[in-house]
């Protein structure tokens, strides 16, 4: 009889350890990193509303507002109150100066709103700025009390309607309404209430108080 055939053992495939590759899916990116991007994106879209609609930084370049501000400090500029809280005398706003005037590239400026819509704001011979025929006490703020001098031959403006007259605190040292006139109120970015840096001269800009006899706007 012939001998039985020996049949041989199967042998088991081995695996490579590579990865598995299966027709028609799409391997998905971690959570981790999803949660990283969704993150910066919403920090960027907060950022932009915020800059946008709430409150903006700026620095300040020249030495118009001194002592109040001084070149190199940053303010933080509120631009939504003023949406139903309207400018008051004494706020200091950051604006863009009117088209045309000569040394823009568009930098905004940092003045103090002096004259509100309405307003008669006049310069006499003494230095003394007038509103609406009464005297402004300004020796709270004005560099080294400086006397308030005209720009041109003009020395009276009436504030119209949608309006503000602004000045610089260094009163010989800024370009402001005495030279462009009246500002309009949509060109006003927000209203300046914070400094805070350097971090020494960190402060809230309070409006000054000025005398009951001091006139409104209006």
């Amino acid at each position: 009889m012939a001998p039985a055939r020996r049949v041989p053992p199967s042998i088991p495939t081995a695996r490579s350890g590579g990865p598995r590759h299966t027709a028609g899916v799409t391997r998905r990116p971690p959570r981790w990193l999803i949660d990283v991007v969704e993150t910066l994106a919403l920090t960027l879209i907060a950022f932009f509303v915020i800059q946008t609609f709430i409150a903006q930084p700026f620095q300040v370049k020249q030495t118009s507002m001194e002592t109040t501000l001084e070149p190199g400090q940053y303010v933080l500029v509120d631009k939504l109150t003023p949406r139903w809280n309207p400018y008051q005398r004494g706020d200091i706003v950051v604006l863009h100066p009117p088209a045309g005037w000569e040394d823009r590239d568009d930098t905004p400026f940092i003045k103090r709103v002096i004259g509100l819509p309405g307003d008669k704001v006049s310069i006499h011979d003494d230095g003394i700025v007038y509103v609406n025929g009464q005297a402004l006490d300004e020796g709270g703020y004005t560099f080294e009390d400086q006397p308030t001098t005209p720009l041109g031959d003009t020395k009276a403006w009436t504030i119209g309607a949608d309006e503000l007259f602004v000045m610089g605190d260094h009163r010989e040292a800024s370009a402001d309404s005495r030279a462009f006139g009246p500002i309009k109120v949509d060109s006003v970015v927000g209203r300046a209430f914070l400094r805070y840096w350097p971090a020494s001269t960190f402060g809230i800009l309070a409006r000054p108080a000025y005398p009951s006899g001091t006139a409104s706007g209006g």
